[in-house]
């Protein structure tokens, strides 16, 4: 009897080379690991689509061999658009910038991503793959569990595909320990965020952050168009603090500080809408306008966004400091261009240098700096005057000199929280009227998550975002009494706008009384909404979600 093929059938050899996944097994299992544990940012149709190339049968084993060498480079750029780590156009954004480490810090850096307890599972988990793959077609089981998660992905794109853990704590209560005061309630604002009631689907979230900015696009801080008669000179200082945030403070061990008693009014709640040094500058620079995207930030804007730009229509001069050069990054740069500043910066010469920053630059002694400031450098003290000042000695890769290996965080922050605690107390006994306001740029990410390991910043996580800003008045004729004015309604750099402009006559300085709660009422609320380059993270119905390189929202990694 002849072998005759039906008309339209496959050759019965073509059946018959068929193969398994083989060493590809293992990879498979290492990433369904790491999804059940959270880390990865699993994609489930690419990767059925390349379980698929691996397993069509091919009839001649040296095709097969090729496919397998061409199978590397693809599942190693497969495993790596699964991980939360940045993508190609993150890390050629900031291409120019690591080119700027020190030799010690990219090491430093790199040893951060080797998670010895992970290595070790892993190679467990190759054991096991090896001894029950000489009784078990592991494949089938490979095969199973993929068209099992890209069923599951069907219900909707903000499914979570790992395990859930206990809820994290909202922002509002994430910070109340960092302060032992406690205020009165501040009444809300409505409508001043958009309602979140549709379910968390992609295109719901897409929706609500499209409408958010729409909405932040119509707000903007009213300054009065000339100062009363009487109105009172007083001096404006900004501190811009490079990475510090609650958790970075928790981690430290210094939410107990003393520091945190000399604020009259403190904001537990605010987000910073950012975690890079450039973007968070300018936001805070152009805090009168309500929050745009990171786009936005390198888009023109009316001058009225400009924070120090409607001081000096008030006849406030501008003056500007730093405790670093401002080359890195092009810091300086950006914030003349895009904050609005354009005071000379205070000169640096002869100031002693504290630390070397990551790039080997100067980071100056911030006692000497502030001290160079109480000093005058261009003003007269008791005018109208506002500084902006941004300085980093917290921020990740700063050593001693002398010493290449990254300096402790809590000393440094220790040291810096005394310095500043020290400059309030010595403004104190100046007799000046000065309105310090503190606003930190962003954290340090010192923990890290399961998305980032410490020290990287690339996805604006709610750790890292939320930050402690602070205001305090020095030189009252009635100065605060009594317990912190927290503010634990959702806040960012509008409300800071807002309580200038409050504040802008000086006759608080002067008052017999001051009436705080109509200081405090009603400042604008802004949703938690945080952007870089090529991710955003929002916080939705008390839950963080994150959206990276425009692809789907998924719930943050807890």
């Amino acid at each position: 009897m002849t072998n005759q093929t039906k008309p339209g059938a496959m050759p019965v050899s073509f059946w018959q080379n068929w193969r398994g996944l083989g060493g590809w097994n293992y990879y498979f299992l290492l990433k369904f690991g790491l999804l059940w544990t959270g880390y990865l940012n699993f994609h489930p149709l690419a990767n059925l689509v390349f379980v698929a190339f691996l397993l069509f049968p091919l009839p001649n084993l040296t095709f097969h061999r090729i496919r397998n060498w061409i199978a590397i480079p693809v599942g190693i750029g497969l495993f790596w658009h699964d991980t939360w780590l940045p993508g190609p156009g993150s890390i050629m954004a900031q291409g120019s910038q690591l080119a700027g480490f020190s030799m010690d810090y990219i090491i430093d850096l790199v040893t951060r991503f080797i998670n010895w307890q992970m290595v070790g599972a892993a190679f467990v988990l190759l054991v096991v793959w090896m001894f029950i793959s000489q009784w078990l077609r592991v494949t089938v089981f490979v095969v199973a569990a993929l068209i099992w998660l890209n069923i599951l992905t069907l219900a909707g794109p903000a499914i979570s595909l790992f395990p859930s853990a206990a809820q994290t704590p909202t922002a509002a209560t994430a910070g109340s320990a960092a302060v032992t005061e406690t205020g009165g309630s501040i009444a809300p604002v409505p409508g001043d965020i958009p309602a979140q009631t549709a379910p968390p689907t992609t295109q719901n979230l897409t929706a609500w952050l499209n409408n958010f900015y729409a909405s932040e696009a119509k707000r903007v801080t009213h300054f009065p168009t000339s100062l009363p008669a009487d109105a009172q000179p007083f001096e404006l200082l900004v501190i811009n603090i490079c990475s510090l945030s609650w958790a970075d403070i928790d981690a430290a061990g210094l939410s107990a500080h003393p520091l945190w008693k000399h604020f009259d009014i403190l904001f537990n709640n605010f987000n910073s809408a950012t975690s890079y040094s450039g973007p968070a500058a300018i936001r805070l620079l152009r805090a009168s306008c309500g929050q745009t995207s990171h786009k936005g930030l390198y888009q023109p804007v009316s001058n009225q966004c400009y924070l120090f730009e409607n001081l000096a229509k008030l006849g406030f001069s501008q003056h500007l400091m730093l405790d670093h050069n401002g080359i890195f990054g092009d810091f300086l740069k950006e914030i003349r261009e895009n904050g609005g500043v354009q005071s000379p910066l205070m000169n640096q010469e002869g100031l002693p240098t504290g630390l070397l920053s990551f790039d080997n630059s100067p980071v100056y002694d911030d006692t000497a700096v502030l001290n160079r400031w109480m000093e005058g450098e261009g003003r007269e003290p008791n005018t109208r005057s506002a500084t902006f000042f941004n300085l980093l000695p917290l921020h990740d890769g700063n050593h001693y000199p002398g010493n290449n290996k990254t300096a402790d965080y809590n000393i440094r922050a220790q040291k810096l929280f005394d310095e500043l605690d020290a400059f309030l107390t010595q403004l104190e006994k100046s007799g000046r009227k000065v309105m310090v306001v503190i606003v930190p740029e962003h954290g340090a990410a010192l923990k890290g998550d399961k998305m980032q390991v410490s020290g990287l910043r690339d996805i604006p996580s709610p750790s890292i975002t939320h930050v402690p800003a602070g205001v305090k008045f020095v030189g009252m004729k009635a100065p605060h009494q009594g317990e912190t004015i927290k503010i634990s309604q959702p806040s960012s750099m509008l409300a800071i706008s807002e309580l200038v402009a409050r504040s802008v006559d000086g006759k608080n300085f002067v008052a017999e009384q001051v009436d705080w709660d109509s200081l405090t009422k009603n400042l604008p609320q802004t949703a938690a909404v945080s952007e870089n380059s090529n991710a955003i993270v929002i916080q939705y119905q008390d839950k963080p979600y994150v959206r990276l390189s425009g692809g789907d929202w998924v719930p943050y990694p807890q």
